[in-house]
């Protein structure tokens, strides 16, 4: 499959996602033949501009030259050219410099331009987030300034959290901002800043977290824009190195030392994580996109080469293409739904963020919070799981060079680490969702799936799903009634993450017609459902 034909099967399972057919009649610009055009454009982008980069980036890496980081050769250009050609502000607001297009083309169009070139990406997805997030939270004068340089690419972003001692453990952070007089000045280190620093932009501003007051935990936490310059003069921002890195060779990851910066506080004191979560969930569903657009390359790599390669067969009879021999015919099928799922998933989640965002819709904001997790760390799981299989595919030629696996799947490892580890989107899908949220989510969820199932017919595979639903929902009673016993609820959480997903995934299959896909996922369903006993 090309970048086009990408692009075709993302219109195909648009158009059999219920949400997509809903926006459509509430967005007069979303006519299937101006979606059909943004798609392929994004394909010609994707292969034209981006794709030619991802060896290079790779394998020259970023580098520090004079304190400064030096981006591999092609990638500033392309930066600027991705946001000239609207790509970055595609779905930022209309006033502020954005094309206010829904979030669902840029979740169907972002595949495309991570499966070219994650790593350039990453600058890209910051910034982009960095965008939505001044939008709805920074002050009128700041969100003007911003915005539009953000949706250009003129300007970049980033987002820092992560500290030496406090990573997904936020309430550790030791950076501390100090009012003086009219000013906030920010002092500490920040790590894992993915372009904390680079040479693409004419000016990059970090979304930082710092301590304002000695409140316990993130009660004291407040959001800062930090320039890395200010009217040209540099703003006591010091890199202090880019780290040596399994993949992603050419986003550079950044640990910077804070000095006196000067900061502009965004939103309220005391505030700065919940406010911060307008970028991390859009960057959470990002991540299941990069893990999508990699896990895309790689199965049409697996599918073209096992229809060239020759072996085996009738000795006395030219060696057949190993995609005839039933073996691999069932790696290329697994990896191929699992594929097709995810990309039906995402869709499915953005256009319910859509929707919930133009109704207001308290139902659909629940469902969200309950797939979340689901895509973050599902799609991001999709890019490795299926490069290591495409690799087996191909054989020894797959763990060479000479084929870009190897790289798809070194990219794709720290995926479902970043933005929240599988273990922190296991806990988050237990503890907050299914117990602090009362089950509100599932009841959407289960409510919207077995509305779809039922009309689908009552053939074998639709009542499975149905009754998939219904063990389902006995599950989840019964991790529901686990909270009396936290440790043992806690200990079996990936194993109902997954067992969620075994069930979302049946519910996506059935919508794309894939019915053999169903005792598959039944079957995985019932393995983790064993693994919470």
């Amino acid at each position: 499959m090309s970048f086009a034909d990408q692009a075709r099967r993302t219109l195909d399972i648009l158009a059999l996602t219920p949400g997509w057919q809903a926006l459509k009649t509430l967005r007069s610009d979303c006519d299937d033949e101006t979606v059909a055009a943004i798609l392929e454009e994004a394909a010609f982008f994707a292969e034209g501009v981006l794709a030619p980069l991802n060896t290079v980036g790779d394998r020259i890496g970023a580098s520090v030259v004079d304190g400064r980081v030096r981006t591999p050769d092609g990638f500033a250009d392309a930066f600027r050219r991705y946001g000239e050609a609207g790509w970055l502000g595609m779905d930022v607001a209309d006033h502020l410099g954005g094309q206010a297009l829904p979030l669902t083309l840029h979740a169907a169009c972002a595949p495309l331009f991570e499966r070219a070139c994650v790593a350039l990406m990453m600058a890209a997805g910051s910034t982009r987030a960095a965008a939505h997030l001044l939008t709805e939270a920074a002050d009128e004068a700041v969100a003007g300034e911003w915005v539009p340089k953000l949706a250009s690419g003129e300007w970049a972003a980033t987002i820092c959290i992560s500290e030496p001692d406090a990573g997904s453990d936020v309430g550790r952070l030791r950076t501390r901002a100090k009012r003086q007089s009219d000013q906030w000045l920010v002092c500490g280190q920040k790590i894992w800043i993915s372009f904390g620093d680079h040479d693409m932009a004419g000016r990059i501003g970090h979304c930082l977290l710092a301590r304002t007051d000695d409140a316990p935990g993130t009660r004291g936490i407040s959001l800062f824009l930090v320039p890395n310059h200010i009217d040209g003069v540099a703003n006591g921002i010091t890199l202090e190195r880019i780290e040596g890195k399994m993949g992603l060779h050419g986003s550079p990851t950044c640990a910077l030392r804070f000095e006196n910066a000067r900061g502009i506080l965004i939103g309220q004191e005391g505030r700065g994580l919940p406010q911060l979560f307008t970028m991390i969930e859009l960057m959470r569903l990002l991540t299941g996109c990069q893990g999508l657009g990699l896990a895309s390359a790689a199965i049409d790599i697996a599918e073209a080469y096992a229809a060239d390669r020759k072996q085996g067969g009738r000795p006395d009879q030219p060696p057949v293409p190993i995609n005839s021999h039933p073996d691999v015919k069932r790696q290329l099928w697994e990896m191929r739904v699992a594929t097709e799922v995810v990309r039906a998933a995402v869709l499915e989640i953005a256009t319910a963020m859509d929707l919930a965002k133009l109704k207001q819709d308290e139902e659909l904001k629940h469902f969200i919070g309950w797939m979340l997790p689901l895509i973050k760390n599902f799609g991001a799981d999709l890019g490795f799981t299926v490069a290591s299989g495409a690799m087996q595919v191909l054989g020894g030629a797959g763990y060479t060079r000479d084929w870009p696996l190897e790289q798809y799947l070194r990219d794709a490892r720290i995926m479902t680490i970043y933005e929240g580890t599988t273990g922190m989107q296991a806990l988050d899908l237990l503890t907050r969702r299914l117990w602090r949220d009362d089950g509100k989510g599932l009841s959407v969820f289960l409510k919207r799936a077995r509305a779809e199932v039922a009309s689908a017919g009552e053939d074998k595979a639709a009542q499975d799903v149905l009754a998939l639903l219904g063990e389902f929902e006995q599950l989840s009673g019964r991790m529901k009634a686990m909270q009396s016993d936290a440790d043992a609820a806690l200990w079996r959480a990936d194993a109902y993450m997954r067992a969620v997903w075994a069930a979302a995934s049946a519910w996506m299959a059935l919508r794309l017609g894939l019915r053999e896909a169903v005792p598959f996922y039944t079957a995985q369903f019932t393995y983790q459902s064993l693994r919470c006993r």
